[in-house]
């Protein structure tokens, strides 16, 4: 087989910008977690992952690993030929179960694995090619809709989404809602989406998932405004700002910011904004929402899915989860 090529369109190019310019004129300030993910970031999250604390990696692979057959029957009981297309893709270290089970039983499929980070997607695409030479890719650097539009126009194979590693918790419940749509309109009846959901649990256990005891969901956290610096030239000092993470049982969100740790003004020059901030002002950057059965169950309902499928890992933290169209 040739060597893959890899479809490039750096949906980046302006849209940090146009964050930064917008989100830290916000009251209170904020940045989309999107950005988190340039090549040390990639790096810093494929620590996190394995660090103790972190579960939701071991979870949703203990899902994939134990449920592998079974998924596969549900995706093609009539071993129809399919495309397997995984929005935020990373390194695919759980995506690889599937990869290696679907190739073992001889499954027709395609791999289209979508990333915004390039560095990631490159990494992937490689190692993949090295482990199942034969494999079909079609890689794509690229926002998810624009991939999936893209993708549909090339070929009538039915699709198989993959949305994995509780990407879902970083929308808030309107987001969330208008994603599903979004991807219901852009797919035909009988596609499926497979997704991660992180479920609600002991607070203490979510808690201590987003503080690790190494520091690694800092150094994430802060690496956003190294990024900018680096983009944007600007002069964001990383020693005067810290990592600070809430989670509240009864919304079911775990919420991070940057805090500052003094009154300052950062000068973004390619933008030219000078911002201010005060000694513990905060800038939000991510939500991870965890979810009940029942949330779950009204979310396919209000966008036009039937849940067909529900399979948990054995502690019961995590679940992936089936929608038709």
């Amino acid at each position: 087989m040739d060597d893959v090529e890899t479809v490039i369109r750096d949906p980046d190019a302006d849209a940090l910008a146009e964050e930064v310019r917008t989100g830290l004129q916000k009251t209170p300030k904020a940045l989309s977690s999107r950005f988190f993910y340039d090549a040390e970031g990639s790096r810093i999250f494929a620590e996190i992952m394995r660090s103790p604390e972190y579960y939701l990696t071991r979870s949703e692979y203990d899902v994939l690993d134990t449920y592998k057959a079974d998924l596969l029957r549900l995706i093609t009981p009539d071993n129809r030929p399919f495309e397997l297309v995984e929005l935020g893709a990373g390194d695919g270290l759980k995506t690889k179960i599937l990869l290696g089970f679907f190739e073992s039983q001889r499954a027709d499929f395609t791999y289209a694995p979508v990333d915004i980070s390039a560095d990631a997607l490159e990494g992937l695409v490689v190692d993949v090619r090295k482990q199942w030479p034969d494999l079909p890719l079609n890689p794509r650097h690229d926002d998810y809709f624009s991939a999936l539009e893209h993708l549909s126009s090339e070929t009538d194979s039915r699709k198989v989404i993959l949305f994995l590693g509780s990407n879902i918790g970083n929308f808030a419940p309107d987001e969330a809602i208008a994603f599903y749509q979004q991807l219901h309109d852009r797919l035909k009846p009988s596609d499926i989406v497979l997704t991660g959901f992180d479920l609600q649990k002991n607070p203490a256990v979510i808690h201590a998932a987003y503080n690790d005891r190494q520091g690694l969901t800092r150094a994430f956290n802060l690496n956003l405004l190294r990024r900018i610096n680096r983009d944007l030239d600007a002069d964001f000092d990383l020693a005067a700002f810290d990592h600070y993470e809430t989670y509240s049982p009864e919304t079911g969100e775990a919420r991070s910011y940057l805090v500052s740790q003094k009154a300052q003004t950062v000068d973004i020059r390619s933008l030219g904004m000078q911002v201010p901030f005060q000694d513990g002002e905060i800038i939000h950057t991510e939500i991870s929402r965890k979810f009940n059965r029942s949330q779950i169950e009204h979310l396919a309902q209000q966008t036009g899915f039937s849940l067909t499928g529900w399979f948990t890992d054995s502690k019961g933290y995590f679940a992936d989860v089936i929608f038709i169209r």
